[in-house]
């Protein structure tokens, strides 16, 4: 039965979530030729050759393909988080889905997991009760779940097809957002590589320079070199240089720009850093801007001089 192309996609009818939404997302990119049906009628939420049931059914049972996680007993991590609906079908199909977007088979299994704790684990919580919006605070109406359900009808909408029409356009943005983050974590595995060969190239330099703007952080982190403070490389027509950052989170820097800089534009910003073709510099002073490669090198080369100072 397992290996057999469904012709439906089953979940349950009514108000939905994000968890089926971003499930359905993954399953309609394998089966394209497979039709979503809603429902919660017996016959159709009853394991059959012809299906996949998820966030439905009673019960969790890869080899009939049911996944649902309402169930008493339902499956949990090895960490004991929960599972949604969403965090099954990824543990069953994520990788065919990574492969059928063009991830590399080198990378299956970091994007796969990376994207399961960033992206898959958060939305698994959430459906559960297990993370409550008070614990995002005030971006909490702004996080993906609850954002995905304001799409749903109003309570008072008469019309009987309004909920599988915001079902379908939800959908789509469901299937915008996940692929594009899929993309983003492909993104920063060839980043990579890229920021490492910069790495060594700079060696003891304070100064890292990299051939286009790119994730650059957690390769920073993870090659040890703590001694690096900024950042400079082209971007469109002019040059682009930034601070590092110490932690994942925040915008704590392991140097500032000198204040002498922040907020100032062209001529102002040329006078107070003495750099001819300096252009910007923000008043946070974690980025500026100059015209060519030199100017961005020579002001990054002062920042350097006053932070070590």
């Amino acid at each position: 039965m397992a290996n057999s192309n469904p012709d439906f996609l089953v979940t349950h009818s009514g108000g939905f979530h994000a968890d089926e939404l971003l499930s359905s997302v993954v399953l309609t990119r394998l089966y394209p030729d497979a039709r979503i049906m809603r429902s919660r009628d017996r016959e159709w939420i009853t394991a059959g050759p012809d299906r996949i049931i998820y966030d439905v059914g009673g019960a969790y049972d890869p080899d009939a393909r049911i996944f649902d996680h309402h169930q008493r007993g339902a499956p949990v991590r090895d960490s004991g988080e929960p599972y949604s609906s969403f965090g099954l079908i990824w543990k069953h199909y994520g990788r065919d889905y990574l492969s059928a977007n063009g991830i590399p088979d080198t990378q299956l299994a970091k994007v796969h997991e990376a994207f399961d704790s960033s992206f898959v684990l958060p939305v698994d919580l959430m459906d559960n009760g297990a993370m409550s919006s008070t614990e995002a605070g005030r971006l909490a109406p702004l996080t993906l779940p609850v954002m995905l359900e304001t799409l749903k009808p109003a309570f008072d909408n008469p019309d009987p097809e309004a909920e599988t029409a915001a079902f379908h356009s939800a959908l789509a943005i469901a299937r915008s957002l996940l692929e594009a983050n899929i993309a983003g974590h492909a993104g920063e595995l060839r980043a990579e590589e890229m920021v490492k060969a910069a790495i060594a190239k700079a060696g003891e330099s304070r100064i890292l320079e990299l051939p286009m703007g790119m994730p650059f952080r957690s390769a920073v982190v993870s090659a040890g070199a703590d001694h690096l403070l900024f950042v400079v490389h082209p971007r469109g027509k002019d040059w682009c240089l930034t601070g590092i950052r110490r932690f994942e989170e925040g915008f704590d820097l392991r140097a500032d720009l000198p204040a002498a800089w922040a907020g100032l534009t062209d001529a102002d910003l040329e006078r107070a850093s003495g750099v001819q073709g300096a252009t910007f510099c923000h008043k946070g002073r974690f980025i500026a801007a100059a015209r060519t490669r030199d100017a961005a090198l020579t002001m990054a080369s002062i920042a350097v001089e006053e932070a070590l100072a």
